[in-house]
């Protein structure tokens, strides 16, 4: 039976200050394109369902137009509470600053992912889709990431891109304090880390190889 993947998306579509962001479009088309080319089943949904908020950042070179197949397919989504989580082998969180808001100390959020975990199914993220992880634990009351390698967008990217006080948390400092074993590499390259059923990577330069990871882990 063929492998199925739950990708998560934000609904958040503004910064505190009303600067529009939202989902990185990249960090989720690249995936679902290498998933779905490789027979993986993959849904779609968010945080709160219908039209998912794109980054306009995302969007500035012709990325509409190259995602234009997976952009349709966003303009109304179910929420994660309409999903059966338990049919899933994996899923996905791709990040933009709209996570940062939406993902974190998010309940709904916290207790799928402890399902995944419990069950030793993969949880896989890139760039700011960790912040899903900021506050969360597992059924025993612990962190979700204590002890986990992994990776996510740095402080050090936050602060290159100006953004570190848009943001309500730098997410590389949050999953450090919540025991997390955190790597980084050089700003803005692909990376990504893998430690037993976690995927991540650093940012949407590692877009491809977290897709690539996800697909060769569900072989």
């Amino acid at each position: 039976m063929s492998k199925k993947v739950l990708f998560i998306l934000t609904s958040r579509n503004q910064y505190d200050d009303g600067t529009p962001t939202g989902l990185w479009l990249e960090e989720a088309s690249e995936p679902y394109n290498i998933l779905t080319e490789a027979d993986i089943a993959v849904d779609i949904t968010s945080i709160e369902g219908g039209a998912v908020p794109l980054d306009p950042n995302s969007t500035q070179n012709n990325e509409l137009d190259k995602y234009a197949e997976f952009v349709a397919k966003i303009k109304d989504v179910p929420s994660i509470a309409e999903v059966d989580v338990a049919q899933y082998d994996a899923v996905y969180l791709p990040g933009g600053h709209g996570t940062v808001f939406d993902y974190a100390h998010n309940q709904q959020l916290s207790s799928i992912l402890a399902d995944f975990k419990d069950e030793d199914k993969i949880i896989s993220s890139v760039c700011h889709g960790p912040s899903a992880f900021v506050g969360a634990k597992d059924k025993q009351g612990n962190f979700l990431v204590n002890g986990v390698t992994l990776t996510s967008f740095t402080d050090e990217e936050e602060r290159a891109m100006g953004l570190e006080n848009k943001v309500p948390f730098l997410t590389q400092t949050e999953l450090e304090n919540q025991g997390a074993k955190f790597v980084t590499k050089e700003n803005f390259t692909e990376h990504i880390e893998t430690d037993s059923q976690f995927i991540t990577g650093q940012n949407p330069q590692s877009s491809v190889a977290i897709g690539k990871a996800l697909r060769d882990a569900l072989k």
